[in-house]
């Protein structure tokens, strides 16, 4: 199951308390101060890991807390610091505190960190409060708490490939035969109520992500249907392929409108590299020709059959060879209708958060 959306509280760690220690030397009866500095705590941390692609972990663990500092000794010797608490997440993941609403960051390269509670910092020995006049000092200083926060983490479906389409295009069919993935696939609409992530793996060791994204409809950058809602995961996609059946009574009609919902959510979609592909080709007759579908802004058409496998092997060769020569980064937000009037970068609709958890608890 692709989990869109969690909310887990992290704690940094708490400093360490300074120590009241003085020196004991012999032939020096009353010995200066000598107590050394606690331990500055761990801090929670989110890394970006590419070999994760879901947000499921965190649904079976909800709290995360830093290692405490350590308390700090005699002979000025301070506390060991600490370790942080680091938690992968995929590549993606925005980040954002569910008090104050704050957007606190988005985590997109392989490795990019992002520090979402931090240690409390270690108290203060009695070594340093010594001054001139007062020589022997008592005082130290307890360590600070660390930071305690909510936070949600919301992912954006990234994939190299985004399949897109009406409902029953046969875009869960396809990611069900060129991967491990196994989408509920069936004959009515909205089949896909989650996008689904399949690898797909070529020969010579290659491999790219497709993901399947839930059926548009007319209307869907407005919310019609599944609406905006699922139009936003085709923001990171590399590359669409947008699938037409060919049992489709009017292809050219519904390629052209399938254009028109992406370019109504956003102009920069419009823009997205795309070939068209043909889908069910085993349900034409023999002796019938396909029908004639133009789309001059593709850099490919292909016609496929799921079923019998026709084109697949081609298909997923060219997929491959384009996306090769694609920026690796993965494409930004985008600016669209959805996010212009709707909700800002890094803001999570309260409605669409309790329809998530709708979905997961249907699933």
């Amino acid at each position: 199951m692709f989990v869109d959306q969690v909310v887990i509280e992290v704690e940094g760690g708490v400093g360490g308390s300074g120590s009241e220690a003085f020196r004991r030397e012999s032939g020096v009866p009353r010995g200066g101060p000598a107590g050394g500095d606690g331990g500055h705590g761990g801090s929670v941390i989110l890394e970006a890991d590419p070999q994760l692609s879901t947000l499921t972990d965190f649904r079976y663990q909800a709290r995360y807390r830093a290692e405490r500092g350590q308390h700090g000794q005699g002979s000025n010797r301070t506390g060991r610091s600490g370790g942080d608490r680091v938690l992968r997440v995929p590549p993606g993941t925005q980040v954002r505190d569910v008090d104050s609403g704050e957007f606190l960051g988005e985590l997109l390269e392989e490795g990019a960190r992002l520090v979402v509670a931090r240690g409390g910092r270690g108290g203060r020995g009695n070594v340093r409060f010594a001054t001139a006049t007062h020589q022997a000092p008592r005082r130290w200083e307890p360590g600070e708490e660390g930071e305690v926060r909510k936070v949600e983490l919301t992912l954006k479906l990234m994939a190299d490939v985004g399949l897109v389409g009406e409902p029953n295009a046969g875009k869960s069919t396809l990611l069900s035969v060129v991967s491990a993935a196994r989408p509920r696939v069936a004959d009515y609409p909205f089949t896909t109520l989650v996008p689904n992530l399949g690898v797909v793996e070529l020969s010579g060791y290659r491999s790219f992500v497709m993901a399947d994204i839930p059926g548009l409809v007319e209307g869907a950058h407005e919310g019609r249907g599944l609406g905006h809602r699922f139009l936003q995961h085709i923001e990171r996609t590399r590359t669409l392929a947008i699938l037409v059946p060919l049992d489709d009574p009017a292809p050219q009609e519904t390629y052209e409108r399938l254009r028109t919902e992406l370019a109504e959510y956003s102009s920069e979609l419009a823009l997205r590299p795309h070939c068209l592909v043909l889908t069910k080709a085993d349900l034409l007759p023999p002796d019938e020709p396909p029908p004639a579908v133009e789309a001059p802004e593709a850099w490919g058409i292909h016609r496929l059959s799921s079923v019998t496998g026709e084109g697949k092997g081609e298909l997923l060769e060219r997929l491959w060879t384009h996306i090769s020569q694609l920026p690796r980064d993965v494409p930004g937000s985008v600016t669209s209708a959805a996010s212009a009037g709707v909700e800002r970068e890094g803001e999570i609709d309260p409605e669409e958060a309790a329809w998530w958890d709708e979905v997961d608890q249907e699933l």
